[in-house]
């Protein structure tokens, strides 16, 4: 089972946020589930997207240009102005089924981590010892986090905390 489609998993969070989600909280509780999934699952990702090192921590340059526009304001939307190709709706059929360990995945992210501050996320992604800060460069964009040192991430998480 490959990654979901961006707009699939990040619909389900604002759902499960209840429509209060800014781009820098969805940007972070994306990055975050995308590094357990990958912990739980040998590599596998959770969302088809990839990250980069910006300053405010990691980014889906993808998700970023497609909910830019709402700024700090909770994404209140999505749909095809935002995630569809022109003239594509958003069928339930998408949406993840009660087996898919993806869904396990972002059921356990979004309880764990929807109620935390941009400021409190932003203080887990930019960990010293995790991707970001492996690959961040002040000013700088563009600059790729690879899957394997996302994925890396986790497992030196796993460790510190025993």
């Amino acid at each position: 089972m490959g990654g979901a489609r961006l707009d699939t998993v990040c619909k389900y969070i604002c759902e499960k946020s209840s429509w209060g989600v800014s781009n820098l909280r969805l940007q972070k509780i994306l990055y975050l589930a995308q590094m357990f999934h990958m912990g739980r699952h040998e590599g596998r990702r959770l969302v088809d997207t990839s990250f980069q090192a910006w300053d405010f921590g990691p980014v889906s340059p993808e998700l970023y240009h497609r909910v830019k526009d709402f700024g700090a304001q909770p994404i209140t939307e999505i749909g095809e102005d935002i995630f569809s190709q022109p003239g594509e709706t958003f069928p339930e059929a998408r949406l993840f089924q009660p087996e898919d360990p993806r869904k396990k995945t972002l059921d356990d992210i979004c309880d764990k981590f929807l109620s935390w501050t941009p400021g409190q996320l932003v203080g887990v992604t930019h960990w010293k010892k995790g991707a970001w800060a492996k690959y961040y460069q002040p000013g700088m964009f563009g600059v790729q986090i690879p899957d394997k040192d996302i994925w890396g991430e986790y497992n030196v998480r796993q460790k510190s905390s025993h």
